[in-house]
């Protein structure tokens, strides 16, 4: 069983760096897209600030670890299921240039590969609603919200200024959203492979395994806490992840949905940052690519609806809804070929 159980863990860590490089976009799309930065400068402080973020606490990760489904019940085939399903929809929506919700991919990886050991009822399907499918509305709603009404805000601000003046600025403030951007993805995206990991390492000691002697005490969590070595283990997997880079779906982001300029940018990033750092202060795990898409639509939609092109909008939205029962199908399907060979 330990051999199993590090198996997960590399599959986690392994999930966590196709997150990174999956998601990059998410921080550093529209600094790429405006010219404020090279892409290859914007990655690496983007993998920094990952980084950062991913150590700043593990209210998400607690969620994953014990929110969805009982330790007791989990085995550690099913959290090799969940992370082969989400890792598989996460490379074949990275491969096609989707930016679809590595964390929504995760959970209905969870769902699916819960459901394909224990039934229907393992899994906790009131935390998948209050948890998942309501942040799933409210949280690109709100960033949407958000970016439109800062975006209007800043607009009546900068009316007394020079063109020339308004663009310096605007190239300076973006930099700083990007970084908070960043820093705000590491802080709950990063969280969700902590969340996997520490489950399995749950579900190992509920099921009464004895760790090998090679193995010290300390890699078992106390409680539901998550364990230093976890934390540093996935924060340092999405910053590698981030680091490689993910020009597809920066091309998506950063010029398909709308062309944006660095003060589109600074809006859109600082509404997204706000949303998701709120979120993950609360232990919710949201879709950080929900919320920057949203946010990005947002300020294209202050200036004028046509400004958004909807029909690249409405294919992202169509991605967002069907990862999860994907996400879970591909997860199912594994569970049961793992349960033939285990």
């Amino acid at each position: 069983m330990a051999s199993l159980l590090l198996a997960v863990v590399v599959m986690a860590i392994v999930f966590d760096y196709i997150n990174g490089f999956h998601d990059a976009a998410n921080a550093i799309a529209t600094v790429v897209s405006t010219g404020v930065l090279p892409i290859r400068t914007a990655v690496l402080i983007a993998a920094v600030l990952n980084f950062a973020g991913a150590i700043t606490g593990t209210a998400v990760a607690r969620t994953i670890a014990s929110g969805f489904a009982d330790p007791a019940i989990v085995t550690q085939a099913v959290v090799l299921a969940a992370l082969l399903g989400a890792s598989a929809w996460n490379l074949i929506t990275w491969w096609f240039g989707i930016p679809s919700s590595s964390s929504h991919a995760l959970i209905g990886g969870l769902a699916g590969a819960v459901v394909a050991h224990a039934g229907r009822d393992a899994f906790n399907w009131g935390a998948l609603g209050t948890k998942v499918l309501v942040p799933l509305v409210v949280s690109p709603t709100l960033g949407f919200v958000f970016a439109f009404v800062l975006m209007i805000t800043l607009v009546w601000l900068i009316r007394p200024f020079r063109p020339l003046t308004v663009q310096r600025g605007s190239r300076r403030m973006q930099l700083f959203s990007a970084s908070l951007m960043a820093f705000s993805h590491g802080s709950n995206d990063a969280q969700k492979s902590m969340g996997i990991i520490t489950l399995a390492l749950l579900s190992f000691g509920a099921a009464g395994h004895a760790l090998p002697g090679w193995m010290p005490a300390w890699v078992l969590p106390r409680g539901d806490h998550v364990p230093y070595w976890v934390i540093l283990a996935c924060a340092a997997a999405i910053a590698l992840g981030t680091a490689a880079g993910g020009t597809r779906i920066i091309k998506t982001m950063g010029t398909k949905i709308i062309r944006i300029t660095p003060l589109q940018g600074f809006a859109a990033e600082t509404a997204g940052a706000l949303t998701i750092l709120g979120a993950s202060s609360l232990g919710v795990p949201v879709s950080t690519t929900h919320c920057i898409n949203a946010c990005i639509m947002g300020v294209g939609a202050s200036k004028r609806l046509s400004a958004v092109r909807w029909g690249v909008a409405t294919n992202i939205v169509m991605a967002w809804v069907v990862t999860l029962p994907m996400a879970a199908a591909i997860a199912w399907a594994s569970m049961k070929l793992l349960a033939l060979a285990v």
